[in-house]
């Protein structure tokens, strides 16, 4: 089993990124609950196509990114990374995981993976570390990347690793007690625990709009995990105040991740998008 390795912060990685290249959009492919032109019947899209990558922009090889975002919040959050990748000239694909069940989440994973058009390097942020590890097996997925995450060994949910011992003065995440099967977060909390380094307006706006988290994702249990056989990167958000940077390192030691540390909040992907791509060209240079 390869050593864990660690970088002081995002500043210190070395690869390039890949030259720009100009292409033609590559088409939609239509998930279970959209139309032959891509469009919702019903549910949210499956992924978010973006332009397929040119032979000579990737080393060692053509590698497409699929975006898998966690609980309280949906995909809209990667935007700006999203953004980025295609900017790069990169295929992205975003998952727009319904967080009811943990293997729901996974086989909409699953589906995107699939759709995609070259190896993936596979990205979860938050609970969607939990769904990239249950949905990573395969062999089209190259390498995984943890930005500020959960990966829960075998037999594990994020239930069992957020009742593990921390510690002391690590704030509790302010999760409210469930309701007709779902968690919510405390609003008035939901900024500064969530999005404290993000703009105010966005994230009391994201306090409002977030997505009811079912327990059935949370309490999912993890039968293969992913991250034993996969490259593993682990983006740790030392400013954190729902998944615990102690927490964060174990779980990134424990997977013999390649750790990069930010000083970032949970929500780095919306403060700190070039940190994450950074991660993610990391990743794809394995």
């Amino acid at each position: 089993m390869k050593e864990p390795r660690e970088w002081a912060n995002a500043g210190e990685a070395t690869c390039s990124p890949p030259a720009h290249k100009s292409v033609s959009p590559s088409p939609v492919v239509p998930g279970p609950w959209q139309d032959d032109q891509g469009r919702c019947k019903g549910g949210p899209s499956a992924a978010s196509m973006s332009p397929e990558l040119p032979m000579a922009t990737i080393s060692p090889g053509l590698a497409s990114v699929v975006l898998v975002h966690g609980a309280f919040v949906d995909g809209s959050g990667w935007q700006a990374v999203h953004d980025l990748l295609v900017s790069d000239g990169h295929e992205v694909l975003v998952v727009q995981n319904p967080t009811i069940t943990l293997e729901g989440d996974a086989d909409a994973t699953r589906r995107a993976i699939a759709a995609a058009s070259n190896p993936v390097i596979l990205v979860g942020h938050s609970y969607g570390g939990a769904v990239i590890t249950a949905a990573g097996n395969g062999e089209k997925v190259r390498s995984l990347v943890y930005v500020a995450a959960y990966a829960p060994d075998a037999g594990e949910s994020v239930e069992t690793l957020v009742s593990r011992p921390l510690p002391p003065g690590t704030p509790a995440a302010p999760v409210l007690p469930p309701e007709d099967g779902f968690l919510t977060l405390d609003k008035d909390r939901f900024p500064s625990a969530f999005a404290a380094d993000v703009d105010p307006a966005r994230t009391r706006f994201m306090a409002n709009a977030q997505v009811p988290w079912g327990l059935g994702a949370f309490s999912g249990k993890i039968a293969e995990p992913a991250w034993k056989t996969k490259p593993v990167f682990h983006l740790l958000t030392s400013d954190d105040l729902m998944v615990p940077p102690a927490l964060q390192r174990e779980m990134a030691q424990r997977a013999s991740a390649t750790i990069t540390e930010v000083a970032a909040s949970h929500a780095v992907m919306i403060s700190q998008p070039e940190a994450v791509v950074q991660c993610i060209r990391n990743a794809m240079a394995v």
